[in-house]
């Protein structure tokens, strides 16, 4: 039986957003899912119920839910150029890449990428030659 669908390879097919939720909870607990994506209904009394509601209603905050499902918890390589700009839900996976173990995460591992992003944003907002003075060109 040979299967038209290009998703079938995707990890989240088929697969509810309660039990991609689940298995985060399950395999990392909600200390490390707060530290890793910075979402509030990961950090103040976090549910499963909770979290579901908001992230049916938030668009950005399930892609990043489904994005770390794909890349941390199936560790899967990046996605190319092409499938980037999908939603993590219509990315094609190539038959080929199979899903691994989850990736281990730490409090500390999430502190640390947290600090090299505010480094790389003070960098970018350092250089930018626009002044934040929108009248600083007109004499």
């Amino acid at each position: 039986m040979s299967s038209d669908n290009p998703y079938e390879n995707n990890p989240l097919h088929g697969v509810g957003l309660e039990k991609v939720l689940t298995d985060l909870v399950d395999q990392y607990d909600w200390d490390i899912l707060a530290a890793y994506m910075n979402l509030n209904c990961f950090k103040n009394n976090p549910s499963i119920k909770a979290s579901i509601k908001f992230l049916k209603k938030t668009e950005w905050a399930r892609e990043k839910v489904e994005a770390f499902y794909l890349y941390q918890y199936h560790a899967l390589p990046k996605a190319d150029d092409a499938n980037y700009e999908l939603p993590p839900r219509m990315r094609i996976i190539p038959a080929h890449i199979k899903p691994r173990e989850p990736r281990e995460l730490s409090l500390e591992d999430a502190e640390r990428l947290r600090q090299k992003r505010a480094e790389k944003d003070r960098k970018r907002n350092n250089t930018s030659t626009k002044s934040k003075n929108p009248y600083a060109n007109f004499s």
